[in-house]
């Protein structure tokens, strides 16, 4: 995976004119900020990708539609729209992006790495069939479709959850609410 320089943030998302490796950020423990990007079908169903196997941190686990880090001087959005680009392959415009929210995460994947993350939160429909996704072989090693009921069901399930990134239970809930509310 590639280093990359990131903007530092301070304990309440605000920029703090510090740029870190991104590496280095995670061994520190710095607040920093990334990019969620979570798409979804009118018939209820979400985009899961598998982390590749080779990820520093939750490999091979199903994980967010598309998610990265926020380069040094980037703004959410574009951020969003390069990630999407990058991991799955397909151009989004600005208008396809509904920004929904932010959310801190605090997690340790593993000793050592303290993953200290401000979420910029996007929703978007897909509208393309999911065979022509392109996927980056170093980020994702599979997508699937998980339907919503489904995946509520799987989240509460202690088994079958560890199949998945260890997000809050309260961030899922906040996002299965979002998608449940465009449905409708």
């Amino acid at each position: 995976m590639n280093d990359e320089l990131i903007d530092i943030l301070d304990s309440t998302g605000n920029p703090t004119g510090k740029v870190k490796l991104k590496s280095k950020a995670h061994q520190l423990g710095l607040y920093h900020a990334s990019v969620h990007i979570w798409f979804f079908t009118d018939d209820g169903k979400i985009l899961f990708q598998k982390r590749a196997k080779k990820k520093d941190s939750f490999p091979d686990l199903w994980d967010i539609s598309v998610a990265g880090h926020i380069a040094a001087g980037e703004s959410p959005q574009n951020s969003a729209i390069r990630e999407i680009k990058e991991e799955i392959g397909i151009s989004v415009l600005r208008h396809e992006l509904e920004f929904i929210g932010t959310y801190l995460a605090k997690k340790i994947p593993k000793p050592g790495f303290f993953d200290n993350e401000f979420h910029y939160i996007y929703l978007s429909k897909l509208n393309v069939h999911i065979k022509k996704l392109s996927l980056q072989k170093e980020e994702v090693a599979d997508v699937a479709f998980f339907d919503i009921n489904q995946l509520e069901n799987i989240l509460h399930n202690p088994l079958m959850n560890k199949t998945y990134v260890p997000h809050d239970l309260e961030y899922y809930t906040f996002i299965l609410k979002e998608i449940t509310n465009r449905l409708n």
